[in-house]
């Protein structure tokens, strides 16, 4: 037997809803209870709806004034209907009030009333009713009423209106009425007609329907973040937890060590000394027991004996007594290993380290105190990289991944046309964005992170038609410098120029001097004709030629570390002339006179050795400038035969190119396009990808190294013969 239907019914009187009126909170309750809910709640101005507790204040009017709820008040009729259908097993007629033709066989859709056979029939015949829907009394037909029962008409309630239907919203008294009110208790006020307040009602809801998506999908997202915070707390919890359990482990290791060090120390120096002691108190005991012997003799001969026999033994216990006491005074009294031992196990001050060991950091990452490369010129068709660094509010990096990075190239003009960047996160707090130019033209580079700009972000980008080395020709820039040896460019544009006056000179885009670097000299931070150096970041590499050595600092100056001596052997150099660092912060070293390239992690950790000795066309003399293609191959320029080798960076030799005449120095831009210094040649010569010589710049004097400022594509070139590093804009 199916369950019953049952009635939707009012949440205080627990009985089908009578009026139901709706509270702001959108719970509904039958008029009559509330008005008994408000009165026994003594207040005048507010009360608490029973289902969500949320306080109500109670309109002027009372209850009476709050919105009826008709589509309940529908839904209750609808249950009522259905309810009487399938749990009743009698029915009257409603159109037959005496019930004389019978019990309703079925119900009308359209006007809410059950019929018998014979009005069912009446109705059916009725041109007027014919069309209405009728539904047989059991559990199919009632289940069809929602589908095809439709709401009555609501009609005024005022008098002498009963007939008028309520098809006009009066917006002042926010109420029903009909036409006849409008003219008369509602005359003044703001009438519209129903239809045309109901599809503004329609558009308002839609619009709050929408927006409320919006909302959604963004609290789901930020739930989704909250998630993944969550998660990642917990795992730095662990982490923390296990670290600070390590750190112990080790500190309790440690002291468990000492201790037993010392316990083992004490042992043996307290083990000879008893040792000897234990030996002399035996002597002493021997001592006494010897004498003891020959006394107990010597006074039971002269207590008992006689003269004869005082005379015969007198004489033998005499010798021995007198040779035990000779004896003695040959031995030392005094405790052997006197020194007294005292054990020294200072806590004083260790216990109130101890009692402040470790430190809670807490990391908190801020998108606008993060830091990321920016460039402000880029080549139509090039793929450029962005370095993100995610920091703190207090300027600490962050050092951990799993943030939302973002990266858009978008055009100012070309419709605003965007290219999405390719990002890799690195899970250490840094991220790698890939951006290719699509169209020329001024553009905005836009980095984000959780949704929010990094710090300078948005910047502008113009990107530029690739280079045409044809057009270069006069420098248009001179920087005034004594004996310039190598040049690097920092990201913000200043030049780092190595000086063979055993010094690093800084300079801004300008031109004017901002710092010196190092004095000549074999301490830390002084240089013997440096002769290559790179800068990457906030990262100083020198390679400290006539030192045999390359040396770290930072940007500013301040030594961090040295790596390298005079000799042959593994990380030793004999003149290092260049030192570059690729994208995974390798070294990559040329050491002149050894005839190799060698390769060490960032802080002078040796990894691998190019070999260029010998015979073959790997080999060659004079390894001087240093170069890395875009596909990471390393290009050296080999000086002592006047070519340019090409290998990878595991050493394998893979091409040669060109005929430069003493090359000194050789850069590469982000295209495969080389740019050689030649010493001997007193020219640059600019090289394709595939190695053809396509143009030279003459008029030069000794120029000794090159660079390339990725930023803006300009050639920076040291003029070692002419004092100027030299400035060319392509």
């Amino acid at each position: 037997m199916e369950k019953p239907f049952p009635l939707i019914t009012c949440g205080m009187c627990s009985k089908p809803y009578n009026d139901p009126r709706t509270l702001p909170c959108l719970h509904s309750f039958c008029l009559q209870c509330l008005h008994h809910e408000i009165e026994k709640s003594g207040s005048q101005q507010m009360f608490q709806c029973l289902i969500c507790e949320q306080n109500t204040s109670i309109p002027v009017g009372g209850a009476s004034v709050l919105p009826q709820n008709l589509h309940l008040g529908f839904e209750v009729e609808v249950a009522g209907y259905m309810s009487k259908m399938v749990n009743s097993s009698e029915v009257c007629c409603d159109e037959c009030v005496d019930g004389r033709n019978g019990l309703a066989v079925v119900f009308c859709c359209m006007c809410h009333q059950f019929l018998c056979k014979v009005c069912r029939d009446h109705h059916s015949s009725s041109r007027k009713l014919s069309k209405h829907k009728t539904v047989l009394l059991d559990q199919a037909g009632a289940r069809q009423l929602h589908t095809c029962m439709k709401p009555r008409d609501h009609y005024c309630s005022q008098p002498n209106h009963e007939d008028n239907k309520l098809n006009f919203y009066c917006k002042t008294c926010s109420m029903l009425v009909c036409r006849d009110c409008t003219t008369v208790t509602h005359k003044s006020h703001s009438v519209e007609e129903l239809s045309t307040v109901a599809k503004s009602f329609q558009m308002e809801i839609t619009g709050a329907l929408e927006y409320a998506k919006e909302v959604v999908t963004k609290l789901t997202g930020a739930t989704d973040e909250n998630n993944r915070m969550r998660e990642q707390a917990e795992i730095s919890k662990r982490a923390a937890f296990l670290a600070v359990n390590q750190a112990f482990e080790i500190l309790q290791q440690t002291l468990e060590e000492r201790k037993k060090t010392l316990l083992s120390e004490l042992g043996a120096i307290l083990l000879p000394k008893t040792t000897a002691l234990t030996l002399q108190k035996e002597q002493f005991e021997k001592m006494v027991g010897d004498i003891g012997h020959y006394t107990d003799m010597a006074s039971q001969i002269l207590e008992t004996h006689t003269d004869h026999e005082i005379v015969a033994l007198g004489g033998l216990i005499a010798t021995e007594l007198q040779a035990t006491l000779k004896r003695v005074q040959t031995i030392s009294f005094t405790p052997n290993q006197h020194s007294n031992i005292t054990v020294s196990v200072e806590t004083y001050g260790l216990d109130r380290q101890l009692s402040k060991l470790g430190e809670i950091i807490v990391f908190s990452r801020s998108p606008s105190s993060s830091i990321w490369t920016s460039i402000s010129v880029a080549r139509l068709g090039t793929r450029y990289q962005v370095k993100v660094q995610s920091k703190t509010s207090n300027r600490v990096k962050y050092p951990h991944g799993g943030v939302e990075v973002k990266g858009e190239m978008r055009s100012k003009t070309h419709n605003g046309a965007v290219v999405y960047g390719e990002v890799e996160d690195h899970r250490d707090g840094t991220y790698t964005i890939t951006l290719t130019s699509q169209t020329a033209g001024p553009h905005q580079l836009l980095i984000t992170m959780d949704g929010q700009h990094v710090q300078n972000s948005p910047s502008d980008l113009d990107v530029r038609p690739k280079r045409d080395y044809h057009t270069l020709c006069d420098a248009q820039q001179v920087i005034q410098c004594n004996r310039p040896a190598c040049v690097a460019i920092h990201d913000n544009g200043d030049i780092y120029v190595g000086s063979r006056n055993n010094c690093i000179y800084v300079f801004d885009q300008a031109g004017q001097l901002k710092n010196t670097i190092g004095s000549r000299g074999n301490g830390d931070g002084q240089f013997c004709n440096p002769s290559g150096i790179s800068i990457k970041g906030e990262m100083l590499y020198v390679a400290d030629t006539k030192n045999h050595r390359v040396q770290k600092l930072t940007s500013s100056g301040r030594f961090l570390r040295k790596f390298g001596k005079e000799g042959s052997g593994q990380g030793q150099f004999i003149r290092p002339l260049a030192v570059i660092i690729d994208s995974n912060n390798k070294l990559i070293v040329s050491d002149c006179d050894n005839r190799r390239i060698q390769i060490f992690n960032e802080n002078g950790g040796w990894l691998l050795t190019i070999d260029v000795k010998g015979s073959g066309n790997h080999s060659f003399q004079s390894p001087w400038g240093l170069a890395l293609e875009p596909q990471g191959n390393i290009h050296v320029a080999a000086c002592g035969t006047n070519t340019i080798k090409v290998f990878t960076k595991e050493g394998i030799y893979v091409r040669m190119y060109g005929d430069p005449n003493g090359p000194s120095g050789i850069a590469i831009d982000d295209e495969g396009y080389s740019l050689v210094s030649e010493w001997s040649g007193n020219c640059l010569s600019i090289y394709d990808p595939e190695g053809n010589k396509i143009h030279t710049v003459g008029s030069l004097k000794n120029p000794w190294g090159t660079a390339l400022d990725h930023r803006d594509g300009s050639v920076l070139i040291p003029n070692y013969g002419s004092n100027t590093v030299l400035k060319y804009c392509v």
